[in-house]
């Protein structure tokens, strides 16, 4: 890694604690100190935060991200406290009630940009962390680099974005406009990472908690036509038919078939955790390897190399997370309702009545500029809430209010 990579938008005294830390270590011990990581504990990943004590959390699905950032990584020639650093952070700017709460937000949030998790991420490591006054963590350009998912900024008719309008000054300067849309390695490392884990983990926690079970799968071709058809409209480009391949050859793989007829007993629970286990090192051993056939062995990072994922593993990665969407997601209509209704509501009774808000916020909304950077801080002020903190708060805000 260059000077270069290692520089912080802030410069900051040099520190010698005697052990020769590297910086992009002190990075990673930032985010894992920081309290936007401990926030995670109880934000939602697929199943409501707190709803059982074998399910994940955010913060559960960021620290299994970076472990497999980290050794996938390495196994490349990434400095493996970058993509830690990514892997760990990655979802720092979800608001409660995961992705249910991020399209609320983004509904409320028209009038200043929208809101996206990725943006708010950034928002979190460059201003809202209280560690460094004007930076957040103050991380290095590095591993703030590694965390953008989509480096560049909202458009029309795509929702995925990773930079809000008022963020695009340090955002230029962690990654310059020639680099265009390119990702740097790390950063595709960590998507992929994150592709993996929670595929894997959500379809592992759906199968546990009794959501759905992968015998109509086996026994309904209807079905996997029209699981295939869900992926083919929301994760993938395939034809129906490409998707309906993989998936048979998935669904008749050793490590796959023996977990159609899960029951919770400590024997499934072993076969389970064997498939999800083989799955995510298979995952990452493909892209591994195909990125080091088109590139040869010698370490690469930065920008030195694009990850290669073969379209055989990126498929089945796509059928995994169609089953959380079909199966978990899309199942729980009115529990979503009520939760949007609470991010929403509380959006407004917040812009009413900001002298409510944190103290750490409050001071941002009165000396915010115009009315869209106002709602900007209330926007910040719900998304880091965690999932009981948002409904307790609405509690007393809103309901006890009505």
């Amino acid at each position: 890694m260059t000077a270069l990579d290692a520089q912080r938008w802030l410069p900051e005294p040099v520190k010698d604690s005697g052990y020769g830390r590297t910086p992009f270590q002190r990075d990673r011990a930032r985010v894992l100190h920081s309290a936007g990581f401990r926030r995670l504990a109880a934000k939602t990943q697929v199943h409501t935060a707190g709803s059982d004590d074998f399910l994940r959390t955010r913060l559960t699905h960021s620290l299994e991200v970076a472990q497999i950032s980290r050794e996938m990584g390495e196994r490349l020639g990434c400095d493996p406290d970058v993509v830690d650093v990514a892997g760990l952070a990655h979802d720092l700017g979800h608001p409660p009630f995961g992705h249910n709460g991020e399209d609320a937000l983004d509904q409320v949030a028209q009038a200043c940009g929208g809101f996206e998790g990725n943006a708010q991420t950034l928002r979190v490591l460059t201003r809202l962390e209280a560690k460094v006054p004007g930076a957040g963590l103050n991380l290095t350009r590095a591993s703030l680099d590694a965390t953008a998912k989509y480096p560049w900024g909202r458009r029309p008719g795509i929702r995925k974005f990773g930079v809000y309008e008022d963020d695009l000054e340090v955002f230029d300067w962690l990654h310059p406009a020639s680099l265009g849309d390119r990702r740097c390695l790390e950063a595709q490392v960590m998507d992929w990472a994150d592709d993996v884990a929670y595929s894997v983990h959500d379809v592992e926690d759906g199968l546990h908690g009794g959501d759905f079970s992968l015998r109509p799968l086996l026994d309904d071709p209807a079905e996997r036509q029209a699981l295939c058809a869900d992926v083919r409209g929301v994760y993938s480009d395939e034809p129906v038919d490409v998707l309906e391949a993989a998936l048979d050859q998935l669904l008749a793989d050793p490590i796959v078939a023996p977990v159609a007829d899960y029951d919770g007993t400590y024997g499934a629970q072993v076969t389970l955790k064997r498939m999800t286990s083989a799955l995510t090192g298979r995952f990452v051993a493909s892209a591994v390897g195909a990125t080091q056939s088109r590139y040869g062995t010698s370490p690469v990072r930065r920008y030195d190399a694009d990850l290669i994922v073969p379209s055989t593993v990126r498929n089945q990665c796509a059928l995994l997370k169609g089953m959380a969407l079909r199966y978990v997601m899309r199942t729980r209509r009115a529990e979503k309702e009520r939760q949007r209704t609470v991010l929403i509501e509380l959006v407004e009774a917040l812009t009413r009545t900001p002298e409510k808000l944190d103290p750490v916020f409050r001071p941002l909304f009165q000396e915010a500029k115009d009315d869209a950077a106002a709602l900007r801080v209330v926007i910040d002020q719900v998304a880091s809430l965690t999932d009981p903190a948002a409904v307790a708060f609405h509690r007393t805000l809103v309901a006890t209010a009505g």
